[in-house]
């Protein structure tokens, strides 16, 4: 074949009218208009392995149920559930082509499920793709179901994969932290309040505490993950359940949560769960919240890092990279800058989340493909975020352990100690007088005679605020 012969191709038919199909392709004629109606991201439903997964773990489900309610012949079943197999196995993914954002409320993605589907179970059955007189992408694949039920259920099996994969990913990072409070446990410094020199602290409570705020955002995610597993399959178009036997909605969910090894639950008003987007809105709510706790963090390596001459040096980030393309030895915390981004983009597709939940009506929100398609890419970067920070970053910090002390004792702000012992009022003479004149606290204190010398060393030993403060 030269490259001026037509492609090979098979004739598919829609409402719309006919359309010539690749003939080697498993998708049909509804994801071919699809892909040519919304050119939009460049990034298809097969660059979300999760989804694709999920699609077809409902699909294999409501072949199931079908077949046990005498509704789907053994053959047709056999062969939809193993092509729902091989794709959740990971093959034919290529075949998953419509953009990832979509009008139609998913149903180009739910069609494209049901074509790839139907075509890859004749061929089990040893007929040719297209023949869908003997198995049909809707009447067989779809039996059962609307993209009202199965797309947001889809949604949800895919965002709690990739909550979990989050969680592992911020577990390893709270683990590092950790790690390092423990090499930082005596490490003296100065703590700071808006920039100001306050009290001491010790470096491994700093690093302490960044292992604390993961540790809470996980605690967080797991409960957002409970509520995406509450779905609204067997509601079909509006939640009513129509063109379903009574027995499926219970049985879908049962099989689905054995294919899938999730426990789900059916929602108790199907026409209520089919519209309302809330789980959607809480868990972008919490990936939000992970994204400006992880950025605030990076704010801090950053300053802690800053110099290193004419910032604060007290901490040594890894040498990633060249820093810049002037500047002749220049190193920058590229790490932490590239986690701030991902954290603006999880802020930013907060918001789209929040919009697009707003903008639902009556019985059905549209606007699930692009909540989906910010969540995907709030918890797949987040996910990389953390782990590249932990890598790279985390692991290989190093203190610079003199300064650190240097800056205590230079400090003002163990004057704070000596408030209980000579009072605020004269504490904040020691102070001033201790800024203008560049000498020690310790030294004005003695010659004020306001303590002895041997209480005063005794107050303000820097390892004694440090545990005064653990207390």
């Amino acid at each position: 074949m030269t490259h001026a012969d037509p492609v090979p191709a098979r004739v598919e038919h829609d409402l719309i009218g006919d359309r010539k199909v690749p003939a080697a392709a498993y998708y049909g004629v509804h994801t071919l208009r699809a892909v040519e109606n919304f050119p939009i991201t460049g990034q298809t439903v097969s660059q979300a392995p999760d989804l694709i997964i999920a699609l077809a773990a409902i699909k294999e489900a409501a072949a199931e149920t079908n077949h046990s309610l005498g509704l789907l012949d053994a053959a047709r079943t056999g062969a939809i559930a193993a092509a729902c197999r091989e794709i959740r196995a990971g093959a034919l993914h290529d075949q998953f082509v419509v953009d990832m954002v979509q009008g139609g409320a998913g149903t180009s993605t739910n069609m494209n499920a049901n074509e790839v589907i139907a075509n890859r179970a004749l061929e089990l059955m040893g007929h040719a793709r297209g023949d869908y007189h003997l198995l049909h992408p809707n009447e067989h694949v779809n039996m059962g179901q609307s993209t009202n039920d199965v797309y947001p259920t889809a949604l949800k099996l895919a965002a709690w994969v990739g909550t979990g994969r989050l969680v592992g990913a911020m577990q390893s990072l709270r683990g590092a932290f950790a790690e390092k409070a423990v090499e930082f446990a005596d490490v003296i410094k100065m703590g700071r309040t808006q920039l100001q020199d306050a009290v001491p602290m010790t470096l491994g409570q700093e690093f302490g505490t960044y292992a604390l705020m993961l540790a809470e955002d996980e605690a967080r995610l797991s409960e957002a993950a409970l509520l995406i597993c509450e779905i609204n399959l067997g509601g079909t178009a509006i939640g009513t359940g129509i063109a379903t036997h009574p027995m499926y909605a219970a049985r879908v969910r049962e099989n689905l949560s054995r294919i899938t090894g999730i426990d789900l639950t059916t929602a108790p008003d199907l026409i209520e769960a089919t519209q309302d987007c809330g789980a959607f809105v809480h868990l972008s709510g919490v990936l939000k919240r992970v994204a400006v706790k992880l950025s605030k963090t990076c704010n801090d390596l950053r300053l802690l890092s800053s110099g290193p001459r004419a910032g604060l040096n007290e901490i040594n980030l890894p040498a990633m990279q060249a820093g810049s393309s002037i500047m002749p030895g220049k190193v920058n915390p590229v790490i932490p800058e590239v986690v701030n981004q991902v954290a603006f983009e999880v802020i930013g597709n907060d918001i789209t989340v929040t919009m697009a939940a707003e903008a639902g009506q009556l019985q059905l929100n549209a606007f699930e493909p692009v909540i989906f398609y910010s969540l995907h890419r709030s918890l797949t970067h987040l996910a990389a975020a953390c782990q590249t920070l932990e890598v790279n970053c985390i692991r290989g910090i190093t203190a610079n352990r003199d300064r650190l002390r240097r800056t205590v004792e230079q400090s003002i702000g163990i004057v704070t100690a000596l408030n209980p012992y000579i009072g605020y009022r004269a504490a904040t003479e020691v102070a001033l007088e201790a800024h203008h004149s560049g000498r020690a606290v310790i030294e004005i204190v003695q010659e004020r005679g306001l303590m002895s010398p041997d209480h005063l060393a005794a107050i303000l030993r820097p390892e004694a605020q440090v545990q005064q403060a653990q207390l």
